[in-house]
């Protein structure tokens, strides 16, 4: 796929080669001069004339006509080289490769060197184009019986004057990065009647065994004799067993400072008896999208081996109507032992949360970090493409906050104060309560699982608006999105007790 040279080889027929232009007045960078002498010094007219843009994004294509060893030039804006940050150059390489894909184009020659500036080096560059490579040109057909033929770039040739061994790794890390995003967006788009908490085992199972890294599935007879009430509560309208799915990575001699990973697990929520209006109720094959974040991520750590120890928790199961099924003004008793008075069955996210942040402090977590497609309050509160976060320990969350930063997920805090803890807290029957009311319905949500995490130091991800998206973006189709994969890949590769 990646292949690594110090310059174009003037022995070998190039169908195109691809060069980074920034709004930089007249003038190019030495690497950008030499494309120019190749088009015999004819770039500044080109970009005068319009025929080539430097606005960020834009694809530019020249046919080079007489030249013998390069057929056309792809020239890609990057916008103004003070302002071009990691997101800049992983979008623009995003609108080229799709850009190829239309244009059936199956090999390319990139100019990384022509992409730096002043924030983004080469190494940063070869990353960027790793990652966006898969995810730009993801397609998800699904069960479709006439699938539609796929032209894929199949080498790509990337020119540079840095350590070959150094833009190497950088690719293939960055690749890994964009192929587990990727993952998580095929379980994302996965529709509930071939993706059941069995199968989500059954794949979790696959990816450990491939990458070599321990797993458990703990059962629905053994949650029984544990005292999972809160998972199986919420598994009990289901004819589908619940799994409580369990890998784990040891980048550690001891078993100490362990990250915890939960995901939310939902492989379709009807909302119980509390049930969902039917245009609600669409789509809901995508409230597992923190599982898929977690085994995406899981996918990466499996490959890049970080010296961190990770366990992912995933609770799983359907919440279905039936003679069964739990039921609002019911009281369940949670494997922490608190009790729970059900206001609302379609707040079964946080329950099954319950569950899994508990039993992952019992596996050895020190750390916590949930992942979850909580609450539609998230929304309202920050729109589609803001992951909204609570913690109880900045000093966790600042870590987060900057691997979200790193991979350009935006991630925004929301307050829990004790007035939100006691809301909680004010069943008159029970320990808890699962629904306050709608008022801060966000808050309320991570507010619940904070009573399971107690003092372990705890960030909640509320990834509601933006585990899939109905627009495409020069990253991705509709559909799953894949998000928080590289935020909690580079949490784990970055962190710090």
């Amino acid at each position: 796929m990646f292949h690594i040279q110090t310059e174009i080889s003037r022995h070998t027929e190039h169908e195109v080669v691809v060069v980074g232009l920034f709004d930089q007045g007249k003038g190019f960078s030495a690497n950008v001069e030499e494309v120019n002498m190749l088009l015999n010094g004819q770039l500044q007219t080109l970009l005068e004339d319009g025929d080539v843009s430097t606005k960020k994004h834009a694809i530019s294509k020249i046919r080079t006509l007489a030249n013998e060893t390069i057929k056309r030039f792809y020239f890609v804006g990057l916008g103004k080289k003070e302002a071009c940050s990691t997101e800049v150059v992983r979008e623009a390489f995003g609108a080229l490769f799709q850009a190829l894909k239309v244009a059936k184009l199956t090999e390319v020659t990139v100019l990384a060197d022509s992409f730096i500036s002043d924030k983004v080096d080469v190494l940063d560059v070869a990353h960027l184009l790793g990652q966006a490579l898969p995810m730009s040109t993801y397609t998800y057909e699904g069960f479709k019986t006439k699938k539609n033929e796929q032209v894929d770039v199949e080498k790509v040739t990337i020119i540079s004057a840095a350590d070959k061994e150094e833009i190497g790794a950088a690719l293939q890390v960055g690749e890994i990065y964009g192929l587990a995003v990727n993952s998580a967006r095929t379980l994302v788009n996965t529709p509930s009647n071939k993706l059941t908490a069995t199968d989500l085992a059954n794949y979790a199972v696959e990816l450990a065994k491939k990458y070599d890294i321990e797993y458990t599935i703990v059962e629905k007879e053994e949650m029984q004799e544990l005292g999972m009430g809160a998972l199986l509560a919420v598994n009990q309208g289901s004819t589908e067993r619940p799994k409580m799915i369990v890998l784990k990575y040891q980048g550690k001699e001891e078993w100490t400072d362990v990250i915890g990973l939960v995901g939310k697990g939902i492989t379709f929520d009807t909302g119980g008896y509390s049930l969902k209006q039917p245009p609600s109720m669409i789509g809901m094959k995508t409230d597992m999208g923190g599982a898929a974040s977690v085994l995406g991520a899981m996918e990466i750590i499996a490959q890049t081996r970080p010296e961190q120890n990770v366990l992912a928790v995933i609770p799983s199961t359907d919440n279905m109507v039936s003679g069964h099924a739990f039921k609002p003004d019911d009281v369940i008793t949670s494997l922490s032992g608190k009790t729970i008075e059900v206001l609302n069955t379609d707040a079964e996210g946080r329950l099954v949360l319950a569950d899994g942040v508990t039993y992952a402090k019992q596996l050895g977590a020190n750390y916590l970090v949930d992942v979850a497609t909580l609450t539609g309050g998230v929304i309202v509160a920050l729109g589609n493409h803001t992951t909204g976060a609570m913690t109880n320990n900045e000093a966790l969350y600042e870590q987060v906050l900057e691997a979200a930063f790193e991979e350009d997920e935006d991630v925004w805090q929301l307050p829990i104060f004790d007035r939100d803890k006691e809301r909680v807290r004010g069943s008159k029957i029970a320990d808890l309560n699962n629904s306050p009311g709608r008022e801060g319905h966000a808050v309320m949500g991570g507010a619940f699982i904070g009573e399971f995490a107690e003092d372990t130091p705890w960030v909640h991800l509320d990834i509601a608006g933006t585990s899939s998206t109905k627009s495409v973006s020069k990253l991705g189709p509709v559909g799953g999105t894949g998000v928080m994969v590289r935020t909690l890949a580079t949490l784990v590769e970055r962190f710090e007790k």
